[in-house]
């Protein structure tokens, strides 16, 4: 009965068998499905400003005649990894000894958090922007957890260090709470063109599972390479989720610019939040503030790809809502209009780039 069975159980077994060899194979020689890259298969190409500052961004309180005015802007290309994060910082600093509704000026990834966490501490909220999502720059992000393109090393001081560690901190776990489908948060093994993991990194805890990888354990045609896990958010379906929240949560939102903070100071609410990003260069005079342009050339969806890429040819980010080529950052540069130019260029490093792959695995690749 034993032999039979077994045979029997073999028998069936034979094409699941198969199957799960042909898997483990493609494990070993490190085979991934391809991104079909071609000017064909672009569904949209966008571009936003990112707020870049040398001195990294601002979390600063400061009177605004009778009002306690808290700024929370400048974060340049890590706009959603660090939002959670200077958003309590803001909070913070904006509700000891506050009592009634408060303001929050701005309906960006900053905005949406720094509101949202006034609520969740039991205050009432409106939100005074000139655009609401998607007609704003979060909207754009590639939406990887990665502070990039921030702050210049040599401008930051201690203090402001000191800041953008904590701020890490509670994003990287607050982040965490939201992975699913409901905020579209995911986590998702990255392909990174280095040499790996650097103990004296203070950010290499953020990159968990994090090591060099040998040729046979990957397809990409480059001499180094490492892979970690990070999460990426799909930052239409978290912002419209972030608007939510707080309309459930009874918060208004109210469209509205303003030119000066005389007309800030004119609000009703005697604590305002300033999340205007970019629009803090006007607003407040702050010269600092440069736009960092970002173009994105966004492909079909592809669910087979379950992995994303950066490196010399750009980032290629993996959402359901498209596949995200980019890597661009133009400084002030103001100009909103997609290059055509840049597209191209874009295009062509990412079919070099998995044009090379030295194994092929057709479109359904590895699940």
């Amino acid at each position: 009965m034993l032999g039979i069975g077994g045979l029997g159980a073999a028998g069936l077994a034979l094409p699941g068998c198969a199957t799960m060899v042909a898997r483990r194979e493609a494990v070993a020689t490190g085979c991934l499905p391809p991104v079909l890259v071609d000017r064909s298969r672009v569904i949209r190409e966008v571009v936003g400003l990112r707020p870049y500052r040398a001195s990294g961004f601002v979390v600063r309180a400061e009177a605004l005649g009778t009002k306690r005015l808290v700024h929370n802007y400048g974060h340049g290309g890590a706009g959603i990894t660090l939002s959670w994060g200077t958003s309590r910082l803001a909070v913070e600093l904006g509700l000891q000894g506050h009592q009634g509704p408060v303001a929050v000026v701005g309906a960006g990834i900053m905005g949406l958090t720094t509101a949202r966490l006034v609520q969740e501490a039991g205050f009432p909220v409106t939100i005074y922007a000139e655009a609401l999502p998607p007609d704003t720059t979060s909207n754009i992000a590639g939406g990887q957890w990665a502070p990039f393109g921030h702050s210049r090393r040599d401008a930051v001081t201690p203090e402001w260090r000191a800041q953008f560690a904590r701020a890490l901190d509670y994003s990287w776990r607050r982040f965490q709470l939201l992975v699913g489908d409901e905020y579209g948060v995911r986590w998702v093994p990255t392909y990174d063109q280095g040499d790996g993991p650097d103990p004296a990194d203070p950010l290499e805890r953020y990159r968990p599972d994090h090591r060099p990888l040998a040729p046979s354990e990957h397809p990409f045609a480059v001499e180094r390479l490492s892979r970690y896990q990070t999460m990426y958010v799909e930052t239409g379906r978290f912002l419209r989720q972030l608007i939510r929240d707080v309309q459930v949560a009874g918060g208004r939102f109210e469209r509205r610019r303003f030119a000066n903070p005389a007309e800030l100071a004119a609000l009703p609410e005697g604590l305002v939040f300033n999340c205007t990003g970019l629009g803090a260069r006007a607003l407040f005079g702050d010269e600092e503030l440069r736009p960092a342009r970002g173009q994105l050339a966004v492909l079909l969806p592809q669910p087979e790809v379950r992995y994303a890429f950066t490196g010399q040819a750009g980032y290629m980010f993996p959402r359901p809502d498209g596949v995200l080529l980019g890597g661009t950052f133009d400084m002030d540069e103001w100009s909103t209009e997609p290059d055509p130019a840049i597209t191209e260029r874009i295009i062509r490093s990412h079919q070099t780039l998995f044009g090379g792959f030295r194994c092929r695995t057709g479109r359904s690749g590895l699940a």
